[in-house]
Formats: C-alpha cells, sequence, structure tokens
C-alpha cells in the first residue's frame, strides 16, 4: 500500500492525475487506513505536505541574513502602519462585526503598503492557473527584487486571549488548479492580536507578530464532504412533497 500521506494527496489531487491517465488512488487502501487511525493525530510537517502536493519546498527564513532581515524590517514597518490605521476611529477593521472581515482589511492593507515598498513586489498570490482568488493558502505573494527571493505572507487576526488555545485557525488544501504554492519560498502568517470590549462592539488591535512556517507541524482532519447540489442532483429525488412543490 502507498504512505497515507502520498494516498490522501493522491486522492485530493485525483483530478489532475485522470487528465494525466494516471490510475487513480485504491479508495479500498484509503478508507480502511482511516478506520484504524485516528488522522486528527497525524503530526505532519508542513514543509513535508507542501513538498509531496506541489513538489515546491518551504524554506526557513534566516534572520542572521542581510537580504532576509531586510525583507522582514520591510514587512514589520508595513505591519505597524496597518494596525494603527486599523485601530483609527471608524476604520473598517474596527467596525467589522467578523473576525474574517477584519482578516480582509490586514489582507488588502498589507497587500498595498508592500506593494508601494522600495525593492518589494507584493500582489495577491496567483493559483496555478493564473487567476486571483481570495480563498485558499496563501493569500499574499512577495517577491524581493534584489535577490528574487518570494516570501509568502498569511495574515490572520485573533482573540488575544486565545493566542495558545488549541483551536484549528490555520488550514492548507492541496489542490492543483486552485493551488497558490507556486514557488520555492519563505512562509510567514502575520498575526495580528485584537481586544473586543462594550460586547464585542468596539474592538482593538493590540500586537502583531511574524511566524515562520518553516518549523509548523499540521494535523489531517479526514472527512468525506458533498454540497447541496452534489445531494439534491437530477434523478436522485425519489419522492418530494409540500406546499413548495
Amino acid at each position: 500500500m502507498r504512505s497515507p500521506l502520498r494516498l490522501l494527496l493522491a486522492l485530493v489531487l485525483l483530478p489532475a492525475a485522470a487528465a494525466e491517465e494516471k490510475p487513480p488512488p485504491s479508495v479500498a487502501d484509503l478508507v480502511p487506513w482511516l478506520l484504524r487511525n485516528d488522522t486528527h493525530a497525524l503530526d505532519l510537517p508542513f514543509v513535508a505536505v507542501v513538498r509531496a502536493a506541489t513538489g515546491r519546498r518551504v524554506l526557513p527564513v534566516e534572520a542572521g541574513d542581510p537580504a532576509d532581515a531586510a525583507v522582514l524590517a520591510k514587512v514589520g514597518l508595513a505591519c505597524e502602519r496597518a494596525l494603527a490605521e486599523a485601530n483609527e476611529p471608524g476604520s473598517d477593521a474596527a467596525r467589522a462585526k467578523r473576525v474574517n472581515e477584519s482578516s480582509r482589511f490586514f489582507e488588502d492593507r498589507l497587500g498595498a503598503l508592500l506593494a508601494a515598498t522600495d525593492g518589494l513586489e507584493c500582489t495577491a498570490a496567483p493559483n496555478a492557473l493564473g487567476e486571483t482568488q481570495r480563498s485558499g493558502y496563501p493569500d499574499l505573494r512577495l517577491v524581493d527584487k534584489a535577490t528574487g527571493r518570494v516570501w509568502y505572507l498569511d495574515p490572520k487576526v485573533f482573540a488575544a486571549e486565545s493566542r495558545a488555545s488549541s483551536f484549528r485557525t490555520f488550514y492548507y488544501e492541496p489542490r492543483t488548479t486552485s493551488g497558490k504554492i507556486l514557488d520555492d519560498a519563505r512562509h510567514l502568517v502575520v498575526g495580528i492580536a485584537h481586544v473586543d470590549s462594550a460586547g464585542g462592539k468596539k474592538r482593538r488591535f493590540t500586537s502583531w507578530e511574524l511566524i515562520d512556517l518553516s518549523g509548523l507541524r499540521v494535523r489531517l482532519k479526514a472527512e468525506f464532504q458533498a454540497s447541496n447540489r452534489d445531494v439534491y442532483r437530477p434523478g436522485a429525488t425519489l419522492k418530494s412533497g409540500g406546499p413548495g412543490r
């Protein structure tokens, strides 16, 4: 049997395998393996998952390297400015009802600030088809013009009191056409902490930090999913009723 990681990734990447006329992964191998194992306990290096899924390397940030240090300093300045803007009265980030909306503010502002920074190029990370999409990891693709080094940045807003919680906040789904990891690159999470008051009506952003993902370990959540379109497909309904029919 193939290794569990390669078998699962093969299943995720099945459309590409079919397009290349490769045999699909064996469900007869996969499902029994899932039943025998607690996939939540499957602890894997993020670098290994990305390499197996994309062939690309997750490179460690070398803070002692002058080029890396210069990029970190520039990203830090952009974070400081974005945080200050987010705390201005009436800012979109502070007024956002959902944390995801605050995260989008930081994604947009950091992207704009870094794109305007000397020596850097910054865009939304394109997918494998060259298209721009908001969903999926990572959000931003940064290029250091002096070295050509690529950095991926993913801003995430979190409640300050939840920093040490075990709740899942980082997600990476391997995809062939919609995948956005296209380069050997350094990977950063830009974490922005917030504190809410007045029953959640007031939000203040208290700090930011840059996290190197080269040492991250991830866990697998295995589930088989279907949408309403899949479930209520033409020809599948046996009987129906009710006044709306």
